[in-house]
């Protein structure tokens, strides 16, 4: 990239919008909201087509001393790359989304360029405390933004929202104190190589699993989730379905998998028990909700069960899919809850009973809408089918009970979107208003057609998505096979697996 430091420059495009927009006009403030998201969406665009797919691990590393014991130190692989490029094409479309918002324009604008530094900074940092400070200053905008600019109950929403992602990460800083204090160095690479004693790898495991399981979120610490999202402006709700979610399944694959794979084995009972007890719970409240943000709410508890189960498969597909979920995840459950700010905009109601023959007037936001239920429930040809697929592959590897009730959940998931989306849009009009609603506009076009677009790409075509990641998935693999749990088709704990490499070393040495 002719030393040009790409990451750090993704940080400060933002954070110098987020400046301007508090000293301009609400009109000014978006439409430099809307330049700096679309200058971070064509770097994302620049570093993906410069990331060279089967090097280094680590690509665009930057370091720089600041002060005593802490560094700057940026740097992405192919997992982290993809990551940042969901986020990065998913805000401008959050401020194409945000046309509603009429009070305190410039600091709602500034509060989401904001986020969006926070979310870079939590993929692309490399030093573990660098990492900590980016993942717990992310609840600050967000808690702004539902505390603000959010619904009637939007107070209490925005403190179960902050108190609870805050309580689990406490935790998780000690672990990280200790982490640093036994292996002396505070680089996330080194400590990924790390072999910490399997006795302390136990607690640590809880630690960090204490704050990751609240942020995915995973039974039973989701209830913030539902009133979040329902109190939340759309934009708001998008971000945190849509990228948010996904830095708990991220901090798994970056600290607890690679860091305490002994302990990940030991433990994978709880988490793939916790996972399915999720799928099938959350898809059964999804079915009865009468707020379709609520039920988009639970649906998402559902789908990142899917990603933990991948995860602890202790495999390459499970890894594989639990990836591919959290991508599309985010693009079809962000489109989901723009399809539902669409309505809310022009009826000011999210009870689906006051929907109904959406298709007639709307034929053109009903289009979008199905496919994107589609997509939720795993259609192929669409970006739910890849992920699901390639996680219950793994998962049905390591037991063939886990991948059947994680199956059931599915089937359940198909049940509550296609329920939803008969109610709003078939049948006869119960509603004079809703009937009487017009169809998309040249903005709400540019919402949903570009994640209709990935969509339908990452569904025909996923191998553009699993290529950047797949050595360092294979990586990943290679590191926790040697304490992979008992299973249908892998080995016990504490059998060592022969990693790839060493097996080509070994034929070649023959």
């Amino acid at each position: 990239m002719g030393g040009v430091p790409i990451l750090s420059l993704m940080l400060l495009v933002p954070l110098v919008g987020a400046v301007a927009c508090l000293l301009v006009t609400a009109p000014a403030a978006r439409a430099i909201a809307l330049a700096a998201t679309l200058i971070d969406l064509a770097l994302g665009i620049v570093l993906w087509a410069g990331y060279d797919i089967g090097g280094a691990q680590w690509q665009f590393v930057e370091r720089a001393d600041l002060f005593a014991g802490f560094e700057w130190a940026l740097g992405i692989d192919g997992i982290a790359l993809m990551l940042i490029v969901l986020s990065v094409f998913l805000m401008p479309i959050c401020i194409l989304a945000s046309a509603s918002i009429d009070k305190r324009v410039g600091e709602y604008m500034a509060a989401f360029l904001l986020m969006e530094v926070l979310m870079i900074g939590v993929f692309a940092a490399q030093d573990i405390f660098l990492f900590y400070i980016f993942f717990e200053a992310g609840l600050i905008p967000m808690y702004l933004i539902i505390g603000i600019w959010g619904g009637d109950n939007r107070i209490y929403a925005s403190y179960k929202f902050f108190l609870y992602t805050l309580l689990g990460s406490l935790l998780m800083l000690v672990a990280m104190l200790w982490m640093v204090e036994e292996a002396g160095t505070t680089a996330i690479p080194t400590l990924m190589a790390y072999d910490f004693p399997p006795t302390a790898q136990v607690w640590l495991f809880l630690a960090f699993l204490a704050s990751f399981a609240v942020k995915m979120p995973m039974w039973p610490v989701h209830t913030w989730l539902p009133d979040a999202h329902v109190q939340a402006p759309t934009a708001g709700s998008v971000i945190l379905a849509g990228v948010l979610l996904k830095m708990g399944g991220y901090g798994f694959i970056r600290f607890s998998l690679p860091m305490f794979p002994e302990a990940s084995a030991q433990l994978a009972w709880l988490v793939l028990g916790l996972s399915m007890v999720a799928v099938v719970a959350t898809s059964l409240i999804a079915l009865v909700q009468h707020d379709m943000k609520k039920l988009i709410a639970y649906s998402s508890v559902a789908h990142m069960a899917i990603v933990t189960a991948g995860l602890f498969a202790f495999n390459v597909q499970g890894l594989e899919g639990a990836m591919i979920v959290m991508l599309s995840h985010g693009l079809v459950s962000g489109a989901l809850f723009l399809c539902v700010g669409v309505i809310y905009d022009r009826l000011h109601t999210r009870e689906i009973a006051r929907y109904g023959g959406l298709a007639i007037n709307m034929p053109r936001y009903a289009l979008f809408f199905l496919l994107f239920t589609m997509a939720s429930i795993g259609l192929p040809g669409t970006s739910g089918f890849v992920g699901e697929f390639l996680s219950l592959a793994g998962v049905y590897q390591l037991s063939s009970w886990v991948a059947l009730i994680c199956t059931t959940g599915i089937i359940l998931g198909a049940a509550y979107m296609l329920y939803l989306y008969r109610r709003v849009a078939y049948g006869e009009p119960r509603n004079a208003d809703a009937a009487a609603m017009p169809d998309l506009s040249a903005r709400e076009y540019a919402m949903l057609a570009p994640i209709a677009a990935v969509v339908l790409w990452m569904g025909v075509y996923p191998e553009s998505f699993l290529a950047p990641m797949r050595q360092d998935i294979q990586l990943l693999d290679a590191r926790i096979a040697r304490a992979a749990p008992p299973g249908d088709a892998r080995l016990a704990v504490g059998t060592v697996a022969p990693a790839p490499a060493a097996t080509a070393g070994t034929e070649g040495a023959h």
